[in-house]
């Protein structure tokens, strides 16, 4: 297993790759749901390659100065459970420390509050629904 984190082309290729397979055919969201204005040239994407495919991936985005995003965070059924997700957060959370980030904030599907708990994110606020699915806000400081 190789992780890659860059904003190359090929590399969002890769990262679109897990995604549609995790989220589009897998769970059922749209197209349009899934790839949003969000993914455009200079995203950060972070992606675990086995064999030069890629199995798991997730996308920097920064909210502000001193907060950042790690999302789409997305296994391959055939890999999970090996840490790959963790990896991925680990390697988009040191983007955000270079970057400055002091603090990381993710919007968790309420069925994977449990992985983020084990990773430092804490819950804040009231569940909500995005994209048709019962999330929470959760934070985690950086520094």
């Amino acid at each position: 297993m190789e992780l890659k984190v860059n904003a190359t082309d090929w590399q969002r290729a890769a990262a679109f790759a897990v995604r549609l397979q995790v989220f589009v055919h897998e769970r059922g969201l749209s197209l349009q749901a899934e790839f949003d204005d969000h993914d455009r040239d200079g995203t950060t994407y972070a992606v675990v390659y086995a064999d030069q495919t890629p199995v798991a991936t997730g996308r920097f985005q920064q909210l502000s100065t001193t907060t950042m995003r790690p999302g789409r965070i997305a296994t391959l059924a055939s890999q999970r459970g090996k840490g790959l997700g963790a990896q991925i957060i680990a390697a988009l959370e040191q983007v955000g420390r270079d970057k400055g980030c002091q603090r990381s904030e993710i919007h968790s599907e309420l069925t994977a509050q449990g992985f983020y708990a084990q990773l430092g994110y804490r819950p804040v606020g009231t569940p909500f629904t995005e994209d048709g699915v019962a999330c929470i806000l959760l934070q985690k400081q950086l520094v």
